[in-house]
This record gives structure tokens, C-alpha cells and sequence, in this order.
């Protein structure tokens, strides 16, 4: 059987867990220091959908800061799916993500499945309880309104939780990814 090749993006803001995700993901760990990512990082893993699709995720980890808006366009090309991510504790990432997904969906050229990422749940418990951090706390309504927001487009979305230092649902989402991909036509 021939081995689809998906190339996704993973996009949002600086320090919300990007490349934590990826990292978890590839099986190479949680590290807890932060290194901003410069243009974008790259990485490929195999996996066996259901079905006895062989697939191949070709992951390119987008540099979330300002600056380097003008280099990322040129990743975006040719991708079939994406992971937008937030912090579940940074307010103003969640604010920011609609227009990471429009700059995704201009510069890929269309409207590609999206697999909306909540990252680092496991920081919420530990803000809710100081008042000050609280007030930039993103609920989980908030993040399922936004995906329900992006599906009512036509477009192929999920919504899902993650900690990239638990683990939780880190697999789940590039698996996700992977089978809105092929819902949407990717095998095509």
C-alpha cells in the first residue's frame, strides 16, 4: 500500500507549546526551558490510520512571533491540515488565533482542516486559584465556541485539550488531524 504524505503546519503564538507538542509527539520529551523557534522546525512520523491508511505527518512547527510573519508564508504552501494552538492560560493567544487561521488559509491557498489546540491544561488548576491569573484563564466553552466559530465556515474542525507536559491528548491531536485530513479528501 502507498504511504500518503501530510503536510500540516502547527501555528499559533510564541511560548504557547508548539514545539513541546511536537516534541511529546515525536517521542523526544517535555522540556520545561523555552527556545524560541526561528522561521519554522520540521519533523515527519509515520502512522496507520484506521482503515489501513499508512500515512506520514510531515510537521512543520511555525515560529509564533510577529517578526517572522513574512518568512512563515512560505510554509504554509502546499499544506493539507492544521494544528491552530493556544495556551489555555494566555487570554491574548485565544484572541489572537482566528488570525493565525486566516493567515493559514490565505497563504495555503484555501480552507484547510483545522484541529483546534487547547494547550497546557495542566497550568489551569494552578491559575484559577490566584485571582490575578485567573482573569486570563481561556474556558473550555470558549475554545469549543471558537471551533464551532471556524466549522460554521465549511470547514473540516475539532476542538480538543492538551498538555504537551502530561502528555494528555498530544497523540490524540495529530491523529485527529490526520483523519480530518482524509475527510476532507486528502487521499484525493
Amino acid at each position: 500500500m502507498v504511504t500518503a504524505l501530510f503536510k500540516v503546519v502547527l501555528m499559533g503564538d510564541g511560548s504557547v507549546g508548539k514545539t513541546s507538542l511536537r516534541r511529546t509527539y515525536m517521542g523526544e520529551g517535555f522540556r520545561a526551558n523555552y527556545m524560541i523557534t526561528i522561521g519554522a522546525d520540521f519533523a515527519v512520523k509515520k502512522m496507520k490510520l484506521e482503515g489501513g491508511h499508512d500515512v506520514s505527518i510531515q510537521i512543520w512547527d511555525l515560529a509564533g512571533q510577529e517578526h517572522f510573519k513574512s518568512v512563515r508564508a512560505t510554509f504554509y504552501k502546499g499544506a493539507q491540515g492544521a494544528l491552530a494552538v493556544y495556551s489555555t492560560v494566555e487570554r491574548g493567544s485565544f484572541d489572537n488565533l482566528m488570525s493565525w487561521v486566516d493567515e493559514c488559509w490565505t497563504n495555503a491557498g484555501k480552507k484547510i482542516p483545522i484541529v483546534l489546540i487547547a494547550n497546557k491544561t495542566d497550568l489551569r488548576d494552578q491559575f484559577k486559584d490566584n485571582p490575578v491569573m485567573a482573569q486570563t484563564i481561556v474556558t473550555t466553552e470558549e475554545g469549543q465556541q471558537l471551533a464551532a466559530s471556524i466549522a460554521s465556515q465549511g470547514v473540516v474542525t475539532s476542538f480538543l485539550e492538551t498538555s504537551a507536559k502530561t502528555g494528555q491528548n498530544v497523540e490524540a491531536s495529530f491523529l485527529e488531524l490526520a483523519i480530518k485530513i482524509l475527510e476532507a479528501g486528502g487521499l484525493a
